[in-house]
C-alpha cells in the first residue's frame, strides 16, 4: 500500500509528516463521498499546518494518496494511466481542504476534467480546525465544452447526504450513452481534435484548417472539433502557452478525442512537454502526412522511403515518456493508430542507436533501388523516348488524367496523396511517336525536408522529364495558393526552369465564363472527358517535338 506523503513537504518536521501518514489508515464507506471522521482529520491537519491537505480515494474507500500543498493549492501526484478506455472515469476522487472558505476553484475543476476524476471535493476549514462546508463537483458528460463539469449544492461536512454509489452509477451510464453516440458519429474511426496556431500575420488559417481536415479524412480520422489560436510567436515550451494547453486538453477530454493534431509542426521539446501533460496521443501535421504515406505506399521502394522518413522525423523525438512516440497504441478495431503505422509499433523498443542503424540500412537499400531506377531511365533515354511528368498539388486530379490519357488503371481517389509511388505509362501520338507519361505524388504547402526525401523517386522522374504538366484543380477556391506552393517546391528542387504547361482540371465544375478566362494562360480540361484534351495534347506535341527538335511537327 502507498504510505508516503507527496507534494510540498518543505518545512514539515518528522512528527507532522507522521501525522499525515496516519490518513492512510482511514476508510470510507462505498456510499460516502467522504466520511465525517476523515473530513474532521483533514481539517485538523490543514489548520495545524496552515496548508491545504488532500487525499485520493478509490472506489473501495481506501486512501491511495496523501498530498500536502501550500495555503492556496495542491500539486497532485502522477496518478498513472486511465483505468479503462478513453472517456471512462478514473476511479479516484480528490478530497481536500480549503482554508479561505472558498468553493471549488478553477484549478480544482481543471484537475477534475484533465484527470477524469470521479469527483473533486473541497472541505472548508473553520475556526479551531473544524470542517464546515462540503463542495462537490463531477464531470458532466453532456455539458458544454467550456464547462464540462457540474457543481452540486454545498452540504454540511458533518452530515453529508450525497450517495456516492448512486452518483457514480448515473455518471457512468450517462457517459456510456454519450460514448455510443460519439462512436456512431465516427463510425469506428479514431477521433481527432485539430489545433491550428496562427503565428504572426499569417492569413491562410481557413485554407490550412480545411486542408488539415482533408488530411484527417484521408487518414481515416474523424475530426471532432477545431481550436484556433493567434499568437505573435510560438510558445517555446507548449506552442500555445500553458493556459491554452489546459483549455485544449479539457476540450479533448470533453469531445472524447483519441488524438490531438497540431499545426504547425511541433519541435521535439514542444512535443515532449505537451505529451507529458496528457495521456492523449499527440501528433503534428508532418506525422499525419507520413501516416498517410504509410497507408498508401504499395511498392517496396515506397514502403522503405516512408519508413526512412518516419525514422528520420521521429529520431529527435525518441524519448522515454512521450505520447508522440511511446503511446502509439492501437486504434478502434485493434488497428494501428494514426502516427503508428510503418515502424511506429517498434518505437517503444528501439533506442536512438538502433534507430540510426535502421536508418543506415534503409539508406543502403534505397540506394540500390535508385540504381535500378537510373538504369531504367537510361534505357528510355537511349531509345530517345520523351518523358512527360504530371505534377501538381495533391488531389488535383493527376491520376485521373493519366488514366484517361492512357486508358490505365492507376489509383484515383478523392483523397490527398492517393498516389505515392510514381506510375509510368506509354502514350502514343500521331506519326508513330510515343512518350512515357509519369504520374507523380502530389505536393502540399510547406513540404518538410523529411517529406521531400520521401518523394525521391518522384523527384528523379521530374528531373529527367522533358516536359512537366502542372495540373491544377480549377474548382478549388485556394487554387492560387496551390500554384504558388508547387512553384516554390519546384524552385527549391532546382526544377524552376524545367519546361512546363499549365492544365486547369475539373472544368465540369466551372462556369463557362470562368473557364474562358482561365484558358488564356493554360489549358482547361476535365480529366473525366477526353473530348476536352485536344488543345492540351497539341501543346504537348509542340513542346516535345517541335521546340526540342526531335522531328518536324
Amino acid at each position: 500500500m502507498q504510505d508516503e506523503v507527496t507534494g510540498n513537504l518543505s518545512g514539515l518536521n518528522a512528527s507532522e509528516v507522521k501525522s499525515l501518514e496516519r490518513l492512510y489508515r482511514r476508510r470510507v464507506a462505498p456510499n460516502e463521498v467522504v466520511s465525517v471522521e476523515l473530513a474532521a482529520q483533514l481539517a485538523q491537519e490543514s489548520a495545524a499546518l496552515h496548508r491545504q491537505v488532500g487525499v485520493m480515494i478509490d472506489r473501495r474507500g481506501a486512501v491511495v494518496h496523501v498530498i500536502v500543498g501550500d495555503a492556496s493549492k495542491l500539486e497532485l501526484p502522477d496518478v498513472g494511466r486511465m483505468r479503462g478506455g478513453q472517456g471512462r472515469l478514473r476511479g479516484l476522487r480528490l478530497v481536500h481542504t480549503h482554508l479561505r472558505g472558498e468553493a471549488l476553484t478553477r484549478d480544482d475543476l481543471t484537475d477534475l476534467t484533465l484527470l477524469r476524476l470521479d469527483a473533486v471535493v473541497a472541505i472548508t476549514v473553520g475556526p479551531g480546525g473544524h470542517p464546515q462546508k462540503l463542495f462537490v463537483g463531477h464531470l458532466d458528460p453532456s455539458g458544454p465544452v467550456e464547462r464540462p463539469w457540474r457543481e452540486l449544492p454545498a452540504e454540511s461536512a458533518t452530515a453529508p447526504r450525497l450517495d456516492f454509489v448512486e452518483l457514480i452509477q448515473s455518471l457512468e451510464a450517462e457517459t456510456a450513452r454519450e460514448q455510443r453516440g460519439a462512436t456512431r458519429e465516427a463510425q469506428g474511426r479514431e477521433r481527432a481534435l485539430i489545433v491550428h496556431v496562427q503565428l504572426g500575420r499569417a492569413r491562410d488559417a481557413e485554407a490550412r484548417i480545411s486542408e488539415l481536415r482533408e488530411l484527417c479524412r484521408t487518414a481515416g480520422v474523424h475530426v471532432v472539433d477545431v481550436i484556433v489560436q493567434r499568437r505573435p510567436e510560438a510558445d517555446p515550451k507548449y506552442l500555445v502557452g500553458r493556459g491554452k494547453l489546459d483549455e485544449i486538453l479539457v476540450t479533448a477530454m470533453q469531445k472524447t478525442a483519441d488524438i490531438i493534431v497540431f499545426d504547425p509542426d511541433l519541435t521535439p521539446g514542444q512535443a515532449r512537454m505537451i505529451s507529458d501533460a496528457t495521456e492523449i496521443r499527440v501528433i503534428d501535421r508532418t506525422m499525419l502526412i507520413l501516416d498517410i504515406f504509410a497507408q498508401h505506399a504499395t511498392s517496396r521502394d515506397g514502403k522503405l522511403q516512408v519508413e526512412l522518413a518516419q525514422l528520420r522525423y521521429t529520431l529527435p523525438r525518441l524519448v522515454e515518456k512521450n505520447t508522440m512516440m511511446s503511446r502509439l497504441t492501437a486504434g478502434p478495431g485493434g488497428k494501428a493508430g494514426i502516427g503508428g503505422r510503418g515502424p511506429g509499433e517498434t518505437k517503444l523498443e528501439i533506442n536512438r542507436r538502433r534507430a540510426r542503424e535502421r536508418i543506415h540500412l534503409l539508406e543502403k537499400r534505397l540506394e540500390s533501388l535508385a540504381d535500378d531506377r537510373r538504369l531504367r531511365r537510361q534505357r528510355r533515354t537511349e531509345r530517345e523516348v520523351p518523358i512527360l511528368a504530371i505534377c501538381g498539388y495533391t488531389n488535383a486530379g493527376k491520376s485521373t488524367l493519366l488514366n484517361s490519357l492512357t486508358e490505365g488503371n492507376a489509383i484515383a481517389a478523392d483523397k490527398l496523396f492517393a498516389t505515392l509511388d510514381p506510375i509510368s505509362r506509354r502514350l502514343r501520338f500521331p506519326e508513330e511517336r510515343e512518350v512515357v507519361i509519369t504520374d507523380t505524388v502530389g505536393f502540399i504547402r510547406e513540404l518538410p525536408s523529411e517529406l521531400q526525401r520521401a518523394f525521391r523517386a518522384t523527384l528523379e522522374e521530374m528531373a529527367d522529364a522533358d516536359l512537366l504538366v502542372h495540373v491544377v484543380d480549377a474548382s478549388d477556391p485556394d487554387r492560387d495558393q496551390h500554384i504558388s506552393a508547387v512553384h516554390a517546391i519546384l524552385s527549391d528542387l532546382g526544377l524552376a526552369d524545367k519546361p512546363r504547361i499549365l492544365v486547369w482540371n475539373k472544368s465540369d465544375r466551372l462556369e463557362s465564363a470562368e473557364a474562358d478566362l482561365l484558358a488564356r494562360d493554360g489549358f482547361v480540361v476535365s480529366a473525366l472527358d477526353r473530348a476536352t484534351f485536344g488543345p492540351m495534347l497539341l501543346a504537348i506535341q509542340r513542346e516535345l517535338w517541335q521546340r526540342n527538335g526531335r522531328a518536324s511537327a
